[in-house]
C-alpha cells in the first residue's frame, strides 16, 4: 500500500505458523477472522526467516555489517537522506523483547545501534513502532537526534489481542496492529502521526499507547504518516546539474552550455526556475 516497493521491504519472520501442524489452513495465515486477506500471498518476499531472525542479524541489518556475499534484498541499503520505519512485535516486558523465546535484545542495544546509525549517516529521521508488553519501555535509552519511538504500552501494562479465529482456536491479531492497520486503511495517505496517536486510545487498546519523541525535531502535528509509510519521491534538479553537465561535455557543439549548467553562478541566467520537487 501507499506505493512501498517490496525491494524498500527487509521482512523478517519466525515463519513458523502457516505450515504448524496445529494449523488446520495449511500454508495459510490471516490477520482477521473474516479471512479476507492472505497474508502469504504470491507478492510477499520473507528475507530473513526461522534460524535466520536472530538479535545478531537484526543488528547486521541496522549497521550495514554483513558477511561477504549477502545480497541486496538481505541489506537495507539507506543514507542521510532516509527515513526508516521499523516495526517489531513478539513477547516482551521491561526493556526488552524476545527472539523466538530464545534470546534478547534490549532498549540499550537498539539505542546503541541507532547512535551507530547516526554517526555512520544510515538515517534522516527513524520512526520505531513496537507492540508487546511493556513496549514504550524499549525507547528509555534512546537518545540519537531524529529517532521517534511509539509503543503500544507503557511500564506495567500488558499489550491485549484483538480477537480469535473459532477454528483456530487461538488471537490472531494484536488490538494495536488492528487499530494502526485501521487507521491506515481510513486515513493513512492523508494522517498525521499526532492524528494516529488520538486514534489509538485506551479505549480502543485496552493499554495506553505512549509516543517518545524528546528528541525529535519535527511537530507529531506537522509530520505526514507517508514520510515513513509511503513511497514519496522528491528530487533537487539542481542536484542533477552536474550529471547533466558531464554527459554533455562529450558533445562539441553543446559544451559552453553544459558548462554553464554545471556552473551555479552561471546556472540561474540559463535556467531562471531550476529546481522542482515531483
Amino acid at each position: 500500500q501507499l506505493g512501498i516497493p517490496d525491494s524498500q521491504i527487509i521482512l523478517m519472520l519466525a515463519d513458523d505458523m502457516a505450515c504448524h501442524a496445529s494449523n488446520p489452513l495449511k500454508a495459510q495465515m490471516f490477520n482477521n477472522r473474516n479471512r479476507q486477506i492472505e497474508l502469504y500471498g504470491d507478492n510477499v518476499e520473507v528475507d530473513y526467516r526461522g534460524k535466520e531472525v536472530t538479535v545478531e542479524n537484526f543488528m547486521r541489518v541496522l549497521l550495514d555489517r554483513h558477511p561477504p556475499g549477502t545480497p541486496a534484498s538481505k541489506r537495507l541499503d539507506t543514507n542521510e537522506g532516509s527515513n526508516i520505519f521499523i516495526f517489531m512485535t513478539g513477547h516482551g516486558g521491561d526493556e526488552f523483547l524476545k527472539f523466538q523465546d530464545s534470546e534478547e535484545i534490549s532498549s540499550q542495544d537498539i539505542a546503541g545501534a541507532f547512535e551507530q546509525m547516526r554517526l555512520k549517516g544510515r538515517y534522516n529521521e527513524i520512526f520505531f513502532a513496537v507492540d508487546t508488553c511493556q513496549a514504550s519501555t524499549l525507547a528509555k535509552h534512546f537518545a540519537s537526534p531524529g529517532v521517534l519511538a511509539l509503543g503500544s504500552s507503557v511500564r506495567n501494562e500488558n499489550s491485549y489481542s484483538h480477537h480469535a479465529d473459532d477454528l483456530l482456536g487461538t488471537a490472531v491479531i494484536d488490538r494495536f496492529t488492528y487499530h494502526v492497520l485501521d487507521f491506515m486503511n481510513a486515513k493513512g495517505s492523508q494522517a498525521s502521526i499526532a492524528q494516529l496517536m488520538s486514534h489509538l486510545s485506551r479505549d480502543r487498546l485496552h493499554s495506553t499507547a505512549r509516543i517518545e519523541a524528546d528528541h525529535f525535531a519535527r511537530k507529531l502535528d506537522e509530520v505526514p504518516l507517508t514520510d515513513f509509510l509511503g513511497s514519496v519521491l522528491q528530487v533537487d534538479m539542481r542536484l542533477l546539474a552536474p550529471v547533466v553537465a558531464a554527459a554533455r561535455e562529450t558533445d562539441p557543439a553543446r559544451l559552453t552550455e553544459s558548462r554553464r549548467e554545471a556552473d551555479p553562478e552561471l546556472r540561474a541566467d540559463f535556467y531562471p526556475e531550476y529546481s522542482a520537487t515531483f
